[in-house]
């Protein structure tokens, strides 16, 4: 176990205190000249490198700092030649920014200035080993009993030595976003999470969106798709979406109404067909006919029982596949001129949804929803899978919608689906014992998505609830992006985690510093220049940025593209 002589080790001072600030100390460095680092045992340490974590020995408290800039003063600039070796003293001027408290007793790291150092005090290198012990001692009980579940997840960023581990519920408790630029190994840090989760008693559902996942194979792993993808897990399962699992917003969301008089027609024929549903000994045409027909058996199904309230519930099932038929219907005189018991004739309403009925049949039509509407007979629904994934002792479930495509908004609106089926049975307290972790991948392709006219704007919210209310029921969720800027502002802020890759587009970095007050500008400087693999941790329960590489995962993502070395030397040698 560390302790506090032990992280202010002699050998690790770097200069002293020479100007205090509120948020800024300087140092002067004694070992600036030097060519390089110095390594103690197999563990490099910069002593004064831009980027270190340091620690300050103050009169009454021990404080952490990051080295933000090193210089000199113009007046000894001219020292700094180029044949300059790094063989005599300089002096430098270290800028440190102030991150935290450290604890003497306990060496937990909290937010915050305790007491601020005096001039003179003694600046040091912080230990690895110290920096690794962060996130667990931030976890540990008032007994400084390390917890027993830990998720390893790598090393000490340029330290190979000492390795990282978290809670949890340090990651997933307040939900989690895993954020970077392509090409930064956010796929890789979201197999390490999984991986590291599937040792333990835990249940993951990952919404995979472009299938390279499916390396993530195993006898606790359950892997369905959704129509016909090229590239399958062993043992992949086909499933089906049943249309009762979608809600009317779905429908108007896949099906588009435009105008005044399409919207409020699409929602009378599934009212009706809602009706065919809830009395089928009425309606043995499978649809309700108003063209100039009687008003008595309409009467008579509405009010039998509750169905004058169960037609307007959005939850309630209806058959899709009538509704172009149901429509033609709609178009029609509410009540007859010359009999008020009868429907009126058909009226030229029809013409202005013949375009919505061409829509609704290209709809179901679509390869991209035929797992929707015209599932192969002998597939199982996705709700019997998650069901028999929720009730057995696999951890890992795998959606893959890589089949599915963008036309009619159709990944969208599915994942959507899904999204709403995971919180319907969070509200029913089905996870309240066993935590759910749900990832979703290319989350920026799901989130803050509205789709429709200015007349009838549908808003695909599900995941957004699950960010603001899943929590309390047991369901967390994770994201991972490489477009911070495109999920809402508010949703990151409900991410109580980040796992922050190289990021070099300013306006990405921009709203990870406002989503996370815990991350400073001086802390977000160091985004566009962290290696492949490198991650910086972030979030209410981590009172600094800890950097971290990330470790190989044993069943990495299959995320590379096509070879042009090999491919186009084929080619070559063809000709």
């Amino acid at each position: 176990m560390i302790s506090l002589d032990g992280i202010l080790a002699s050998n690790l001072k770097i200069g002293v205190v020479s100007s205090v600030s509120a948020q800024l100390v300087k140092t002067n460095l004694a070992h600036a000249g030097n060519v390089s680092g110095q390594y103690l045992g197999h563990n490099r340490y910069g002593k004064g490198e831009v980027g270190e974590l340091v620690l300050i020995e103050g009169q009454q408290a021990v404080l952490l700092g990051r080295i933000t800039e090193v210089t000199l003063p113009d007046r000894d600039r001219t020292e700094i030649s180029q044949d300059f070796a790094g063989s005599r003293q300089i002096d430098a001027i270290g800028f440190i920014r102030l991150l935290g408290s450290v604890n003497p007793q306990s060496l937990r790291v909290t937010a915050g200035v305790s007491s601020y150092p005096r001039l003179g005090d003694r600046v040091y290198s912080a230990p690895g080993e110290f920096i690794s012990q962060i996130p667990l001692l931030t976890s540990a009980g008032v007994d400084g009993i390390p917890p027993e579940i830990s998720l390893n997840l790598g090393h000490v960023s340029g330290d190979g030595g000492f390795p990282i581990a978290v809670t949890p519920e340090k990651i997933f408790g307040r939900h989690c976003a895993i954020l970077g630029s392509t090409g930064g190994g956010k796929s890789w840090t979201t197999s390490k999470l999984i991986e590291e989760c599937r040792r333990f008693a835990a249940k993951v559902v990952l919404i995979d969106a472009t299938g390279e996942y499916r390396s993530l194979v195993g006898p606790d792993a359950l892997h369905c798709h959704l129509g016909s993808p090229i590239y399958r897990a062993p043992d992949s399962l086909e499933v089906a979406i049943p249309p009762t699992s979608f809600t009317e917003t779905d429908f108007i969301a896949l099906f588009q109404p435009s105008g005044k008089t399409q919207g409020p027609k699409l929602r009378e024929a599934i009212k009706s067909l809602r009706l065919v549903n809830l009395a089928p000994d009425l309606f043995t045409d499978r649809i309700v006919w108003k063209v100039d027909q009687s008003r008595v058996t309409f009467r008579q199904a509405m009010n039998r029982g509750n169905n004058a309230n169960l037609v307007g519930n959005p939850n309630q099932p209806f058959d899709p596949k009538l509704l172009v038929r149901q429509l033609i219907q709609e178009c029609c005189y509410p009540t007859s001129f010359t009999d008020p018991e009868r429907f009126g004739s058909a009226n030229n309403e029809i013409s202005h949804c013949s375009s919505l009925m061409t829509r609704i049949m290209s709809v179901m039509e679509s390869p991209s929803l035929s797992s929707v509407f015209s599932p192969p007979p002998e597939i199982s629904s996705l709700v019997e899978q998650l069901e028999t994934f929720l009730a057995s002792d696999k951890t890992l479930f795998r959606i893959c919608l890589s089949a599915v495509g963008y036309e009619f908004n159709a990944r969208e609106v599915i994942a959507n689906v899904i999204g709403r089926l995971l919180l319907q049975r969070a509200r029913a307290e089905a996870f309240r014992s066993k935590p759910l972790i749900t990832i979703l991948d290319e989350a920026h392709n799901f989130l803050g998505k509205t789709i429709g006219s200015e007349d009838d704007v549908q808003n695909l919210d599900a995941f957004e609830l699950i960010a603001k209310e899943g929590r309390k029921y047991g369901l967390n969720l994770c994201l991972a992006t490489q477009r911070p800027r495109d999920i809402t502002e508010g949703v990151l802020s409900q991410m109580g985690t980040l796992l922050v890759h190289r990021l070099t587009n300013d306006r990405d970095r921009e709203v990870v510093e406002r989503a996370c007050g815990e991350i400073d500008r001086s802390a977000a400087a160091f985004l566009p220049n962290l290696k492949q693999g490198e991650v910086a941790m972030v979030g209410v329960d981590f009172p600094i940025p800890v950097t971290i590489q990330i470790g190989r995962p044993l069943q990495p993502p299959i995320s590379d593209g096509p070879s042009f070395q090999s491919s186009w030397a084929r080619a070559e040698d063809m000709q």
